[in-house]
């Protein structure tokens, strides 16, 4: 029997794994086409996987159409979460950005490539820095109140940003976030630092995605495809870019080494090893995954049942920590403490959970 998981406060069953379609469609020149897209999806609701993410934009629309197609005949039993914010016309400065201009006609779009009367899940994808918490947060409860969104999520925003969000809407009553999407991995864990603390006391369920850290946790990549990207950071070459904004680098290197110790011992991949950590941290909800054929799939799902013992999680813990960063590094300083609680003792299993 599958074993489902609330979506932060809200009452919203969601399985513990999120089908990612960013890779449906080819029209960006790589992904999987309807065929292969089809195989993938049956996989996924085969098993029980009832949450199919996507966006307004992924592969120019295409991965929207696709879902649409694929989810006719099964739409109450899915839940279709989609994004606004990215931009659809290049020349158009009024088809990105998080204004109300914008959401509006993204989710039009995105009902009509979708072909549903309903967004099960709306995020604004990536904060824009020019519009206010007040018009977003306004427009998304707009969007709830007329049925053609019915939650809603944030992505790619500051930690203090969404709790403003958060807080105006709990005080005028409009619709509250209940997702949060965010990069989360073994090799990306400074959302531990504000966004995770932060969602865990405001009711947000968080949805990691690139839990596999760009593919550096599956062993893909060695030390000589390193020196490669280093070499072209230097030439200013293409592919310095490229490699600019992934998580191949010394650290996530030794960290892949230890997730493929861990794998070794289980008998199973790196991969489930590192979807398995990242299942396995408080306050996660479904990560998301993704996947350009139905093996890639298959193997995703299958690290729900893989089960890392306490050494294991202590191991890559240590090997994976970011450190701390102010003002929680002044504040678990001992003199702070002292200064603080003087010579009593708290109870900490009775405070507010901290970073």
């Amino acid at each position: 029997m599958t074993t489902y998981r609330l979506l932060g406060r809200s009452g919203l069953r969601v399985f513990p794994l999120s089908l990612g379609t960013m890779t449906f469609g080819t029209t960006w020149g790589w992904g999987a086409d309807a065929e292969e897209a089809r195989h993938i999806f049956d996989a996924y609701v085969d098993r029980g996987g009832n949450l199919v993410d996507t966006a307004v934009n992924y592969t120019d629309g295409e991965s929207e159409r696709f879902v649409g197609q694929l989810i006719a005949g099964k739409r109450d039993r899915l839940v279709v979460s989609t994004k606004y914010t990215m931009s659809r016309t290049p020349g158009d400065p009024n088809s990105g950005g998080n204004h109300r201009l914008n959401m509006m006609r993204s989710v039009e779009a995105s009902l009509r490539q979708l072909n549903t009367d309903r967004i099960d899940l709306l995020y604004v994808h990536a904060w824009d820095f020019t519009t206010s918490p007040e018009e977003v947060m306004r427009g998304l409860d707009d969007l709830t109140r007329a049925g053609k969104v019915v939650y809603v999520g944030i992505s790619d925003t500051p930690a203090w940003r969404i709790a403003q969000m958060q807080t105006l809407a709990q005080l005028r009553g409009w619709a509250p976030l209940v997702a949060l999407q965010i990069e989360y991995s073994l090799v990306e864990r400074t959302v531990e630092h504000e966004l995770i603390p932060m969602a865990a006391n405001l009711g947000v369920g968080v949805m990691p995605w690139s839990p596999l850290g760009g593919g550096v946790l599956t062993g893909k990549y060695t030390r000589s495809d390193l020196d490669r990207t280093e070499s072209a950071a230097v030439s200013g070459s293409r592919a310095s870019v490229i490699a600019s904004v992934g998580h191949l680098t010394e650290r996530s290197l030794q960290i892949a080494a230890v997730v493929a110790e861990v794998a070794s011992e289980i008998g199973c991949t790196a991969a489930q090893v590192a979807l398995a950590w990242v299942l396995h941290q408080p306050g996660v909800a479904s990560p998301v995954i993704g996947a350009r054929t139905v093996a890639q799939a298959v193997q995703n799902l299958d690290a729900m049942s893989v089960a890392l013992t306490s050494d294991q999680i202590v191991r890559l813990n240590a090997v994976s920590d970011s450190g701390s960063v102010f003002p929680t590094s002044f504040l678990r300083r001992p003199m702070t403490h002292q200064l603080i609680f003087g010579d009593t003792t708290v109870d900490p299993t009775r405070a507010t959970a901290l970073p």
